[in-house]
């Protein structure tokens, strides 16, 4: 482990545990630089389209201090998440779960296709007994979720032929389709969303996803 791995930039003059996890991961954009990177490892362009308010400039250095924390990696042209980075999930799971409780939200802002997947990590409910194998397509990424009956929606990235339907769009207008009242196939039949596979099995998986 590199000296600068035992350093961290110093935010808080604390002895405190969560001090210290805010001197690693606590600059603005840091965390949401970890989330990009939460399911798959991307190249630099590819992190700026899920936060499109950074600057270049801005994400360099976070990227820069993410290494030397240890928590990102920078190999064939690609950034990935450590195992220490990986850890920091239930950690983003948690702010989704505790952000939803407070007011103010505003879902027609940016979301990012990964924030939105990782969001629906968080906020399943009632999932216990289920199995189904979800494909979701926004431009240029696609994901694959799954439950096996555990009641824990796991993400993956990629497609599945085995996938029961498959939900497309951008970031927005999926969650419009995961967390609003709108049926699916009204959504689809109006143009907001792509729907193909079984819209039974559809409507009853993002039945399961409840911002409050």
């Amino acid at each position: 482990m590199t000296q600068a791995r035992h350093n961290p930039r110093i935010r808080y003059d604390e002895g405190c545990l969560a001090a210290h996890a805010l001197n690693i991961v606590g600059d603005r954009w840091a965390l949401l630089v970890v989330r990009e990177l939460m399911l798959a490892p991307k190249r630099f362009q590819a992190i700026r389209q899920g936060l499109p308010g950074v600057t270049a400039a801005v994400l360099t250095q976070r990227l820069a201090q993410l290494a030397q924390a240890g928590v990102v990696v920078h190999e064939n042209g690609q950034y990935a998440l450590t195992e220490s980075g990986r850890g920091l999930m239930p950690v983003l799971q948690a702010m989704c779960r505790w952000g939803a409780a407070h007011p103010g939200h505003d879902p027609r802002r940016f979301i990012s296709p990964t924030a939105l997947v990782i969001s629906m990590t968080a906020m399943i409910a009632g999932a216990e007994g289920r199995q189904v194998t979800a494909g979701m397509r926004m431009g240029a990424e696609s994901f694959v979720l799954r439950l096996t009956g555990d009641g824990i929606l796991r993400a993956g990235t990629g497609e599945d032929g085995t996938a029961q339907f498959t939900l497309s769009g951008d970031g927005n207008r999926l969650a419009r389709a995961v967390y609003g009242p709108a049926p699916l196939a009204d959504l689809a039949d109006e143009g907001v969303i792509g729907l193909a596979g079984d819209g039974d099995a559809a409507q009853r998986f993002v039945g399961l996803f409840r911002l409050r």
